[in-house]
């Protein structure tokens, strides 16, 4: 009985640490020169494909109703508050690591090839945008 009750404990407590290992959730997006707060970003699965949109603006002085001017897609003149900057990731097989989707980086209106990689036991994620050989690499942090 106590290692049945063992076994339980050790399940309930590693299924929440186990399922940090993804990107599915809500996170925040620092500016790469300041380390200030920019937006906070939800990533969700739909059936094995991540989106994720911008939830709410961070930036001090950020406009709420700001619109994205510089997409050129569908998403051009959208309200920032709800756009959606993240499409078509999956997950890599057998890895830890979504790939194979785009990200817009609504302040150039640019759309880059995506990679996304938890860290740290899943509480940061290295979100890495590409074209071609030259990209860069942002480090969000999870909200909890």
């Amino acid at each position: 009985m106590n290692k049945a009750l063992a076994a339980l404990m050790f399940v309930a407590f590693s299924v929440p640490a186990i399922a940090q290992m993804t990107p599915v959730g809500l996170w925040k997006s620092l500016d790469e020169k300041t380390g200030a707060p920019k937006s906070e970003v939800r990533i969700s699965d739909q059936g094995g494909v991540l989106t994720g949109k911008v939830e709410r603006l961070l930036r001090e002085g950020a406009d709420p109703h700001a619109v994205c001017d510089k997409c050129t897609d569908d998403r051009k003149n959208a309200p920032m508050v709800g756009l959606e900057i993240i499409r078509g990731a999956k997950q890599a097989e057998g890895k830890t690591v979504w790939e194979d989707g785009k990200i817009l980086d609504p302040e150039n209106g640019k759309t880059y090839t995506l990679r996304l990689t938890p860290v740290e036991g899943g509480k940061k994620l290295e979100v890495r945008g590409s074209i071609g050989p030259f990209g860069r690499t942002q480090t969000w942090v999870r909200v909890q």
